[in-house]
């Protein structure tokens, strides 16, 4: 009887921990599609966020498959204990092979003591990193904001409403002077419109991209997206789309950081396509 018990203890740790494997790397691909006048041509974007250093193999692979126009990575690349960074920037040299890579910082890469000397190792494998400034390609004008909302602390106030966001606006007013598609990149998806005088909606832009959320970490059926820093236990801004012009899409990320399992929600590569029309 003893060695049934093991036994059966022993095979349900080893389902469990499957279970774990499949829900941290089984990915998902989400498409999307918009419409503009303001484009030249058909464009691919592949949207990545929030790998926190890791190489992860499939993605790279899919990324490849997919054959995309340009690739945005919306932060936290690299996470706050700088693991993997070697790894990273190696992955990162592939990624430029596929397609020209538009990068912004997240919290975790905010609170690295080294933060100056990996822009610059990230500038030199190829990434465009955007810290608060736009670039302008034939098709598309990025702005990649880097809001610095990374200490701990400042999770503490904005739980009691009593955090100051940066005013971006001047940024947001060299992005309207742009004549194609006005593309923002974001870290934190709540900024779009969660917050009062400071939110991004109110600009005149056609989409943002964003990640930090993780999809809530957990998705419960019935329920939905669990908890996400900054927004609290049942985040609304944790994945999917918001708005129209501007619309907000939202990815569910692909690495974890603190908490190391999601459940019922895989990672996650964001497909958009834009359509000439």
């Amino acid at each position: 009887m003893e060695l049934l018990i093991a036994f059966i203890v022993i095979v349900l740790l080893i389902l469990f921990f499957v279970f774990c494997y499949y829900q941290n790397n089984k990915l998902d691909i989400t498409e999307y599609e918009l419409e503009s006048n303001k484009v030249q041509r058909d464009i691919k974007i592949v949207h990545l966020s929030d790998f926190h250093s890791k190489p992860f193999k499939e993605v790279l692979d899919r990324t490849k498959e997919l054959d995309p126009d340009i690739i945005c990575i919306t932060g936290d690349y690299i996470n706050d204990k700088c693991r993997n960074k070697d790894k990273m920037l190696a992955y990162g040299k592939e990624l430029v092979k596929i397609a020209p890579v538009y990068y912004i910082t997240g919290n975790h890469e905010r609170r690295l003591d080294r933060f100056e000397e990996l822009m610059q190792e990230l500038e030199e494998i190829g990434f465009n990193v955007l810290l608060n400034r736009c670039l302008k390609t034939d098709n598309v004008t990025i702005l990649g904001l880097d809001e610095n909302q990374a200490d701990f602390s400042d999770y503490k106030e904005r739980k009691k409403g009593t955090f100051k966001y940066k005013d971006m606006s001047e940024h947001f007013a060299e992005l309207e002077r742009a004549d194609n598609f006005r593309l923002v990149l974001c870290h934190f998806p709540e900024n779009f419109e969660g917050i009062k005088e400071m939110n991004y909606s109110q600009y005149d832009f056609d989409l943002q991209l964003s990640g930090h959320a993780h999809g809530g970490q957990w998705i419960m059926p019935f329920v939905g997206p669990l908890f996400s820093p900054g927004q609290g236990v049942l985040p609304k801004y944790a994945r999917g789309t918001f708005g129209d012009r501007p619309k907000l899409i939202i990815s569910r990320g692909l690495g974890n950081s603190e908490f190391p399992l999601r459940l019922f929600n895989h990672p996650e590569i964001v497909i958009v396509n834009i359509k000439k029309v």
